[in-house]
């Protein structure tokens, strides 16, 4: 089969020099060697590059997060300030807190949920609405910046650790969880007011559970009025959830949790949204339905404070409903419902106007995830995006509309007009009347924040040959600043490694159903086309799980193609922003058409002269592990090695929202649980396995692995195991074992591989 290529030929501009592949072998070994560890050291190896990107209310300043030169893990607060288009620190959080924190269990898994384990000192903080305070969490506290006196207010100081922290919608009070309940400070007074006061055990007021937190992307359970004059909160009863006794497996101990873990086909929490007063006082409870087996998507207020807009998701995630509640009466009534076939993607594009009663909302009814323009009575006005791209960011949590310029007749977007391995900035029409312009400039990745006038925005930009950058940009795209250029010059981190960089190409193949399939290849810089090398499929292949992207990448994939590998990455079907077609294949039948495609990527490798079929070996974290499972006992033949980290086994150990969504429940869908699982096809492992998994995984379960190595000891099939006590899923993001896991994979591969 013919691919259809596209050839990095990385910094070649950027550089004045060859790129690693046009260079003697001979002068590639004298040059320094990108290790594991340099993956880990300071300084960041991808160069500065600040994080949490906010634009000030009075668009004064551009504030983000950046790890220290030393520890780029220890994350300090910033500015750009507009007026003299100086950076400069704003708060050093080793300042404030010296030595290590001591966080809360729900705090450390909250940032588990987050993808941010292993971050220290600031890791988020909000603006106050006039832009003049800034508020963020550190050690377990709440602190309080204040812009124009330069100085920092300590506002709490406790044991138990709040977490959540936010402005109150007018700026008068701050509002946080502790222990789970909310708690508001009014700052006239700086008296603090506890507003429910049965959070606890198995009641969480405010607090996003841990579906929603894993699952939903939702990470808060409470929103302000936007007169201050209420708060609506979610109350989390976990009483009917079932209890998993898990084992957190230490180096000199253990512990076991009861922990309520909702596993697929077994009860959800209960979930009530209440509205109550900053003073604690007048709790009413809103009506979402009688229906109690829902999900409790999301939560909005509309601008006149009277109503909420509350997203109601049906237990098959088949419905979504966009309620209009009372905030006052509680009365709820359904002003649109998105159906599907299949299920339902939960997103964040929904924006009220401002000078009229209208709002935006996002749909994939046409095949493809767009824009509509609706009347606040739920009646459709006209859709504001179509064809065959998506209005999608990638990222989780983030929204794909970006500013709604009333005035202007224009809605900014990010999306995938251009190509779906890019993200760009989109300028659409909210009368219809033109097609949609594309604002940003660079082929690459995309993210932009705009200030709340829509007069500029900040653009995090990166591609595979330019690490990321942040620069300001008026609202037409044209640049007005770099505020962080990142320059590849011989004093950047990555500089002593460039020439030795792997080449990276993109292409595409053609799967059974004729949809195009998204690779990368990386390869040695010295590589030799009369040689035949060594593969690593890397595959993580799962749902929303995007890997070929035109982005800056560096990290241990780089180290394998270092080591005279050539990684490989596809992404199958199912693997999301493509459409609804794109996905659908695998619904009710998870690990098959994903097989299938990448069974296509490797027919296509052993096309190539370059490959030796007799090395390809395969591996990936999560549900990456578990594809590697199904590659390796479905292919026996193919593979000649494959890592597995923390894998999936048994789907049934798996959670709700995300299991049953694409395999529905094990009650309505056995044929599906047997035939996606991996032990029907274990017994026909025939290459060396290892499998990796921390033994304090409370996202999928250390159990998935045990189950496993029970049943491959039973086939008398031998393997390899690493496990990691005390260590969570993300265990690649914490330096110490991350170094370890990738050192060990490594030496796998060379092992069975070359």
């Amino acid at each position: 089969m013919r691919a259809n290529l596209i050839l990095f030929c990385a910094f070649a501009a950027l550089s004045g020099s060859a790129t690693g592949a046009e260079r003697p072998a001979s002068e590639i070994d004298d040059m320094p060697i990108l290790e594991i560890e340099r993956l880990y050291s300071a300084p960041d190896l991808d160069g500065p590059s600040p994080g949490a990107v906010k634009i000030s209310p009075d668009s004064s300043r551009v504030t983000f997060l950046r790890g220290k030169e030393t520890d780029p893990l220890q994350m300090d607060l910033w500015e750009y300030n507009l007026a003299d288009r100086k950076m400069r620190l704003l708060v050093d959080s080793t300042a404030l807190v010296a030595g290590d924190e001591a966080l809360s269990e729900e705090e450390l898994a909250r940032r588990e949920r987050l993808r941010i384990v292993g971050q220290r000192g600031i890791v988020s903080y909000h603006f106050a609405p006039d832009g003049e305070r800034l508020l963020f969490p550190l050690n377990g506290d709440l602190f309080l910046y204040d812009l124009g006196e330069g100085k920092t207010r300590q506002l709490t100081d406790t044991e138990a650790g709040e977490t959540d922290p936010k402005f109150s919608s007018t700026g008068r009070y701050v509002s946080f969880i502790r222990e789970q309940d909310l708690y508001v400070i009014d700052l006239e007074s700086f008296e603090e007011l506890r507003l429910t006061h049965d959070g606890g055990g198995l009641v969480r007021n405010g607090m996003a559970e841990f579906i929603a937190q894993e699952e939903m992307d939702r990470y808060t359970g409470y929103w302000w009025a936007p007169d201050d004059s209420a708060v609506a909160f979610i109350r989390v009863d976990e009483s009917p959830v079932q209890v998993a006794e898990r084992f957190e497996i230490y180096a000199e101990n253990f512990e076991v949790y009861k922990q309520r873990y909702p596993a697929t086909g077994t009860p959800n929490v209960m979930v009530r949204l209440g509205v109550i007063t900053p003073g604690g006082k007048d709790l009413r409870w809103m009506d979402i339905g009688e229906d109690t087996d829902i999900y409790l998507a999301r939560v909005h207020w509309f601008p006149d404070g009277n109503f909420l807009a509350v997203q109601r998701q049906s237990r098959d995630q088949q419905a979504l409903d966009l309620l209009k509640v009372h905030a006052r009466s509680g009365e709820s009534r359904v002003l649109l419902t998105e159906t599907s076939d299949t299920w339902i993607n939960l997103h964040n594009e929904l924006a009220f106007l401002r000078s009229q009663p209208r709002f935006i909302w996002s749909s994939e009814r046409s095949g493809h995830a767009h824009l509509y323009l609706y009347d606040n009575d739920g009646e459709l006005i006209r859709p504001l995006t179509s064809g065959n791209w998506d209005v999608a960011d990638g990222a989780r949590a983030r929204s794909a509309l970006l500013h709604v310029d009333e005035a202007g007749d224009r809605v900014f977007v990010t999306g995938t007009l251009d190509s779906p391995i890019e993200r760009n900035i989109y300028e659409v029409s909210l009368s219809g009347d033109f097609e949609p312009r594309r604002v940003s400039d660079g082929s690459g990745w995309h993210k932009a924040d705009f200030a709340d006038s829509g007069d500029f925005y900040v653009d995090s930009f990166s591609n595979a040959g330019t690490p990321p950058q942040l620069s300001l940009h008026q609202a037409d795209g044209s640049r007005i600043d770099f505020i962080e250029d990142n320059r590849l010059d011989e004093s950047h981190p990555y500089h002593p490694y460039l020439e030795t960089r792997p080449s990276i190409e993109f292409g595409t193949l053609e799967a059974g159903d004729g949809q195009a399939l998204h690779f990368r290849m990386l390869k040695p810089a010295n590589f030799d086309a009369g040689k035949r090398y060594p593969v690593v499929v890397y595959v993580y292949g799962g749902p929303m799980g995007q890997d070929v992207t035109n982005e800056w990448h560096t990290g241990f994939n780089e180290i394998l193609a270092r080591h005279g590998f050539i990684v490989f990455t596809l992404d199958n079907r199912g693997t999301g922003f493509r459409g609804t077609a794109f996905d659908a294949p695998l619904y009710r039948h998870m690990g098959k058409v994903e097989v299938e495609d990448q069974m296509v990527g490797v027919e296509h490798l052993k096309s190539l002269d370059f490959v030796d079929p007799e090395r390809i070996g395969i591996w990936g974290w999560s549900y990456g592990g578990y594809m590697t499972l199904m590659s390796l006992f479905k292919q026996p033949d193919v593979f000649a090695a494959g890592v597995s980290g923390a894998p999936v086994t048994d789907w049934s150990l798996y959670d709700t929202h995300y299991t049953e969504r694409y395999l529905g429940t094990p009650q309505d869908n056995p044929e599906g649980y047997e035939a996606s699982g991996v032990f029907p096809y274990a017994q026909d492992l025939a290459a060396p396995l290892l499998l990796i998994h921390g033994m304090a995984d409370d996202n999928v379960l250390f159990t998935n692995s045990t189950k496993l190595m029970k049943a491959l000891q039973d086939e008398g099939r031998p393997f390899d195991v690493m496990t990691y006590p005390g260590s969570k899923h993300g265990l690649t993001r914490v330096p110490a074992t991350g170094q370890h896991a990738y050192a060990h994979i490594l030496r796998f591969f060379q092992q069975h591989l070359e």
